[in-house]
């Protein structure tokens, strides 16, 4: 990228084969011989720079420039394992000559300030690291550099891994300057010069915006922004750092099986989606449209896991642990399409679990579940036993009570769907000719039946005292096609809530529809709370199908959707347009940690075709496409954020209803503090 100027580190030995052998042999060197320095006459207006092999003369401009010596320490992290004393082979032979030789990294420093005679880049000033030690898990190496006075402030670190592996560099330390060391936080891997020979820029601490950037880095900005886009082409290696968007077009596998092709989400009028990172594998050669699948998902290299994350975390991991214990739990399981004949059958699962031949012996998922496996000492056997609930430590049928059902609906896994409710009578936005009446079934007479007298609807909607969970407008389009499938049902789905003069709510109405099909036209009925022996029975299947739909919902929208899938494409751009060394880019860059590698993962295992969400959830193979349906119809930037979502759903400090969710929102909006950072 440079023309550099490398200085030799004193520590380092230069080597150098003769032309002649000095010992009869073959016709080379039988081992290598130092150079013996040749002194020559001192003559002024000269320096004498060595270099590995070679001695040269420099003419200056003057033998009494001032320059300042200092001295630059690399830290290195071993990963698990050891970084270097892992790595085997002939790469790993010729890595320690590497070391011996003191060239492991090349280090080049860069000046802030442009030469002022040419108006250009001032040309950096270069030298070998050497290995200088090792100790609690980090390898540091050492070079040294003679900085001209007039080189200007340094702004950045230029390296290159002379190593056939790469190595992850946590800091640069470059220490002799009159006002105190510079400190380089790089935490970031650095593939070998084999591997990808552009060298690694690594800007100093200070954050600048594009206009404030001095002169002499502006040039290396934008050709690290050049080379985080990438050009579109070719499948990305491991070692890539290239963040370029596509399409969700690698969820279904029709290669495998032609059951397993998925529509691509995004990109289209019929499946919006946001976008994901693009890994330029080839495309299905059954379904040009789909990307064929691989048994690794590509992210730039600084997205991945660290070491203990993968451990913890990775894929492959808990496939090795569920692969051994699947099979085993489905052995002792005589139809797995039955459900429990009693209760006190799911109780067993958390007071005596399921005995499980050979289970003690798979110590992967002992370490990565411990929780869920007790050994048995006095038999060969173990137990697969699931943690009892705190809930049902208290009151196992709990879960089966209104009060936890309006509980959860504000405290429970998917506390973010509740909304006030601002229109009545309920109406659905649906093409009536093709999915029926738009008009909900429950009715003011419905309403105030069930809140026994205590005021009318009209009053309760101008106390703010009616919410709702709404799933009919996302659901309904789906339940003809999830029919299809064996073994499951769907319904659009919406409950009804009052909330109390306690500021708790109380379950009012559960409506369940379905759609014209089949010849049938629309159907749909109400359910409402009962003591009455059938009616109690019907309520509670009610709840049933609504829970359903709601734990769908909170995994396909409220989680993956707004979680993980809908920022993926903010990662994405804020590499590809903000430098590393804007001061937006370091406020962004710790709230993004892990989430690609994440998100990669999801379309490995659990939202890809046949996966985990498809094989647990009510809508099966649809279910990711409802998330695309959700994404169309609800998603909004601006109201994603606190309190725009609040008040979106009209919940608000007017309310008195007993919201954990705001509690903590009004708690983060006091602890921080709002400031203009920067206008760019």
């Amino acid at each position: 990228m440079f023309k550099t100027q490398v200085h030799q580190s004193h520590t380092a030995p230069a080597f150098f084969l003769l032309n002649k052998p000095c010992i009869p042999g073959p016709g080379t060197a039988s081992f290598s011989v130092r150079p013996r320095p040749e002194f020559r006459k001192k003559y002024r207006n000269v320096r004498v720079g060595y270099v590995p092999a070679n001695i040269k003369a420099v003419a200056t401009d003057t033998d009494t420039q001032k320059s300042v010596s200092i001295k630059a320490t690399v830290t290195v992290k071993l990963t698990v394992g050891g970084f270097l004393s892992s790595l085997i082979g002939l790469s790993h032979g010729l890595d320690d000559v590497s070391d011996w030789l003191g060239k492991t990294l090349l280090l080049e420093v860069v000046s802030s300030e442009v030469d002022p005679k040419t108006g250009l880049q001032k040309k950096p000033i270069g030298a070998y690291a050497h290995r200088a030690g090792e100790k609690d898990g980090e390898v540091t190496y050492e070079s040294d550099f003679v900085i001209p006075e007039d080189f200007g402030e340094i702004g950045a670190v230029l390296v290159q891994n002379e190593h056939h592996k790469e190595m992850y560099l946590r800091y640069i330390v470059l220490d002799g300057f009159p006002n105190g060391p510079i400190e380089f936080k790089c935490g970031s891997w650095v593939a070998s010069k084999f591997d990808d020979p552009q060298k690694r820029v690594f800007f100093t601490n200070k954050s600048y915006v594009p206009l404030e950037t001095p002169s002499g880095l502006k040039e290396i900005r934008e050709k690290e922004l050049v080379t985080l886009r990438g050009n579109g082409q070719g499948e990305r290696k491991s070692y890539d750092r290239i963040y370029d968007y596509d399409i969700y077009d690698d969820l279904g596998d029709p290669d495998s099986s032609p059951e397993l092709t998925r529509p691509p989400l995004g990109g289209s009028k019929q499946y919006p989606y946001p976008r994901r990172c693009r890994t330029g594998r080839p495309m299905s050669k059954i379904d040009p449209k789909s990307e064929t699948r691989s048994s690794t998902v590509y992210v730039p290299r600084d997205e991945a896991f660290s070491d203990v994350k993968e451990l913890t975390f990775s894929a492959n991991t808990l496939y090795s642990a569920l692969h051994a214990v699947v099979p085993a739990i489905e052995s002792v399981i005589t139809d797995t399409s039955l459900g429990f004949p009693l209760f006190t059958d799911i109780d067993e699962l958390y007071d005596q679990g399921i005995n499980v031949p050979n289970l003690k012996k798979n110590k992967v998922l002992q370490d990565i579940l411990p929780r869920l496996v007790r050994a048995i000492t006095n038999t060969a056997d173990s137990v697969l036993q699931f943690e009892t609930p705190q809930l049902l430590l208290r009151d196992k049928f709990s879960w089966f009570r209104d009060e936890e059902f309006s509980r959860q609906t504000l405290a429970g896994l998917n506390p973010y769907s509740i909304q006030l409710v601002k229109e009545w009578p309920l109406r659905s936005t649906l093409d009536p000719k093709i999915y029926g009446p738009p008009e909900s079934a429950i009715t003011t007479e419905i309403v105030e039946r069930e809140i026994k007298g205590f005021m009318t609807v009209e009053e309760a909607l101008k106390q703010k005292k009616l919410f709702i969970i709404d799933y009919h407008d996302i659901l309904l389009p789906y339940v003809s096609k999830v029919r299809q499938i064996k073994g499951t049902t769907l319904y659009g789905s919406r409950a009804l809530f009052f909330l109390g003069p306690d500021s708790t709510l109380k379950p009012l109405a559960i409506e369940l529809v379905r759609p014209p099909m089949d010849g049938k036209p629309q159907w749909k009925q109400v359910f409402t709370p009962s003591w009455e022996a059938t009616g109690s029975w019907l309520w509670k299947l009610a709840k049933t199908h609504f829970l359903a739909h709601d734990a769908g919902y909170h995994q396909l929208v409220s989680h993956w959707l707004r979680t993980h899938c809908a920022t993926e494409p903010y990662i994405i751009a804020t590499n590809r347009q903000l430098s590393a060394m804007h001061p937006i880019y370091r406020l962004l860059h710790p709230h993004f940690r892990y989430t690609m590698e994440i998100n990669a993962l999801a379309r490995e295992a659990l939202i890809n075709a046949d996966g985990i969400i498809e094989s647990s959830f009510t809508p099966g193979k649809y279910s990711i496409e409802i998330s695309s349906a959700a994404y169309g119809l609800q998603w909004r930037f601006d109201k994603e954020g606190l309190p725009a979502d609040l008040i979106s759903r009209y919940i608000s400090s007017q309310n008195p209803l007993s919201y954990p969710a705001y509690g903590k929102y009004k708690f983060l909006r006091a602890s921080l503090e709002y400031r203009t950072y920067t206008n760019w």
